[in-house]
């Protein structure tokens, strides 16, 4: 699932030049569009959090969490990691360490302090069957029988962060170019949402306040509609 990065871009150009209120470069969109994105993104976690801590058991936020979820899960990858170096590049929230794949087997994660106490005690000590891994500012470190790394077979099952939005342009013709553009990751039901705070961003870009007001508008009027959904 993905939003096209020219149906925004030419969605907003229209409102935009509609009323004669400037146009916004593609570099300005590019930079306004992965920020929206990003905000829209960091939401989700947000909100999840949120209804999650609803009582009871009402459908209607029973539907909510069943819908971020589905929107985040976009987002999910299980990439092979090695002990005693980075994580992925592009991990935005780890989910879980494991091995074993395909059964895939969760790994327990200790503490720097848990980790000094398991290593002077030989009933908590790890094994190549119930390993442990300890996380720091280098990544990631997992340890099986005799406190000895585990270099293979690990896995890490995590959120990435969306990639870059690009709408790039043939520097000849000035049109589009859909080889070399990259379209928005979230959810495509996130378009409209996308087109409104765009423009409200834009707006205090173009110095425009009525644009602003248009964006932001239009984007409560939309969050208000799902709350009442």
């Amino acid at each position: 699932m993905s939003v096209n990065v020219n149906t925004v871009y030419q969605r907003v150009l229209a409102i935009t030049n509609k009323e004669q209120r400037g146009y916004i470069t593609p570099q300005e969109f590019n930079t306004i569009a992965n920020q929206v994105q990003l905000d829209l993104f960091e939401q989700y976690f947000y909100d999840l959090n949120q209804f999650r801590r609803v009582p009871g058991n009402d459908t209607q936020y029973s539907d909510m969490v069943s819908i971020l979820e589905e929107k985040i899960s976009i987002f999910e990858k299980l990439a092979t990691v090695t002990s005693g170096t980075t994580l992925p590049a592009d991990l935005y929230r780890l989910g879980s360490i494991v091995n074993n794949c395909p059964a895939c087997r969760e790994i327990e994660q200790v503490g720097q302090k848990e980790w000094l106490y398991i290593q002077r005690s030989p009933l908590a000590k790890p094994t190549n069957e119930f390993p442990i891994y300890i996380r720091d500012n280098a990544g990631i470190k997992v340890y099986g029988t005799n406190n000895v790394q585990i270099t293979s077979g690990i896995y890490a099952n995590y959120v990435k962060v969306p990639a870059t939005v690009n709408w790039a342009y043939n520097v000849g013709t000035g049109l589009y170019d859909a080889a070399n553009s990259t379209n928005f990751e979230v959810h495509e039901s996130e378009e409209t949402d996308l087109v409104n705070n765009i423009l409200a961003i834009a707006g205090v870009t173009l110095k425009d306040n009525n644009l602003y007001q248009v964006g932001s508008a239009e984007e409560m009027k939309n969050v208000q509609s799902e709350k009442a959904s």
